[in-house]
């Protein structure tokens, strides 16, 4: 696990999701993924407006003269896992493959996207504004696989369609020191809406979110709880598909989360969690525990339906009976009831 603390927070985000317990391909949750966070080619939008094509971010900075602003998009971009069986000198697609011992599977997986602008000072950006280009080109690689005797056995292929899109970052003063951010993301890929969703899917910037930074003495207000004076402002600020809180350390206001999962100002990881497990409806304890009793063949599939998922069933299997142990629950405070 990440040591930064915001960090871990949007990793979190990022991978909310991404593959759920039991994390078998075979389990009918893990039949429709990527549902967080999506920004979608605009011909797909148009024929379903619940997956919009544009994402928005509004907050409130107080900032002076030398406050600047850093804007990050981070977001998954699907990509096509296919498995070939060697035949002569060509490949045969196949849905599974087993090599020495090992079950390979076709699936999808993802790769992490980042388009970053700034740091500049807030007055140049209400100025002139900052975009900054999504353009990620159509790419695939291939991974041979092999016999223990070192002949062909096949490959997985890999592959991904090409996204294109924009992020904008505006600034507007709204009194003495105070300024309205706005940051939009906009994918504005080619596609056909008949190919249907699956293939939206795979032109769609999956678990979007936004990471804005502040310096030069500048800070964010928490829109959850702004101060009195500033409720009119915080109530005017327009967010779709995302929520901006406060992250980092308790009390800290340099650093914001436009997260598409809503979330409390100054989030953060339990300690005790042995690392992320992509599924935050359940309890740590339950998903570790559920994880260890799984049979061999039910973690033969989840070591081969995807990368995340083998890293979540070796680290579990690694941990030591103390560390199961404080999964059962900390007391961090005490708190007198009159």
């Amino acid at each position: 696990m990440t040591a930064d603390p915001v960090r871990a927070i949007a990793d979190a985000v990022l991978y909310e999701g991404y593959v759920l317990w039991p994390y078998r391909r075979s389990a009918l949750k893990n039949q429709r993924r990527w549902t967080f966070g999506g920004v979608y080619p605009p011909a797909h939008s148009a024929c379903h407006p619940d997956d919009p094509a544009v994402m928005r971010t509004e907050c409130l900075l107080r900032g002076g003269p030398e406050a600047t602003l850093a804007v990050r998009v981070r977001f998954l971009h699907v990509v096509a896992r296919r498995v070939g069986r060697a035949v002569g000198d060509g490949l045969e697609l196949v849905d599974e493959l087993e090599v020495a011992g090992e079950r390979h599977l076709a699936w999808s997986e993802a790769a992490e996207r980042e388009v970053a602008i700034g740091p500049a000072r807030v007055g140049s950006v209400a100025a002139a504004g900052r975009r900054a280009a999504i353009d990620v080109p159509a790419g695939s690689d291939r991974e041979d696989l092999r016999h223990p005797d070192g002949t062909r056995a096949g490959a997985l292929l890999r592959s991904w369609h090409a996204l294109s899109g924009a992020v904008a970052v505006a600034a507007e003063r709204r009194g003495d020191a105070l300024w309205r951010v706005a940051v939009e993301i906009e994918n504005t890929t080619a596609f056909d809406p008949d190919a249907g969703r699956e293939a939206a899917l795979e032109r769609t910037l999956c678990s979007t979110h936004t990471v804005l930074a502040a310096g030069g003495g500048g800070a964010f207000f928490s829109l959850a709880d702004p101060p009195v004076e500033l409720r009119p402002e915080a109530e005017a600020c327009r967010n779709e598909g995302t929520w901006p809180v406060l992250v980092g350390a308790p009390g800290s206001a340099d650093v914001l989360l436009s997260s598409p999962i809503i979330l409390e100002d100054h989030p953060r990881v339990a300690p005790e969690s042995p690392g992320d497990l992509f599924d935050g409806g359940e309890i740590d304890q339950m998903l570790v525990l559920n994880i260890l009793s799984m049979t061999d063949a039910e973690k033969a599939e989840m070591r081969a339906s995807d990368p995340r998922a083998r890293e979540i069933l070796e680290r579990t299997e690694g941990l030591t009976p103390d560390e199961i142990m404080r999964l059962h629950g900390t007391i961090r405070e005490w708190q007198v009831l009159s």
